[in-house]
């Protein structure tokens, strides 16, 4: 359940609590029964550059990012004959 962090307009009292997010916002201050606001904060995570998107993960057809060579093919060994005695 996310924590709310609230202010009193009145007293500037100022705490946290922790509410679903079904849960009506709280209006009253405890302290002096003032009018309360909802602060809200910046948010924890912020997602910069290339990866989020489906499209991310797709071959490099159309990216400017080469593809490493490819390893060359080892040489097949020869099928062992089988001695028939």
């Amino acid at each position: 359940m996310p924590t709310y962090a609230y202010a009193c307009k009145d007293c500037d009292h100022a705490f946290d609590i922790v509410q679903s997010f079904s849960d009506s916002s709280l209006t009253e201050c405890p302290e002096c029964k003032g009018a309360l606001r909802k602060k809200f904060n910046s948010v924890g995570v912020v997602f910069k550059g290339s990866g989020f998107y489906r499209t991310d993960s797709r071959d490099a057809k159309g990216s400017t990012v080469s593809a490493a060579p490819a390893a060359p093919a080892a040489p097949a060994a020869p099928a062992a004959a089988a001695a028939v005695s």
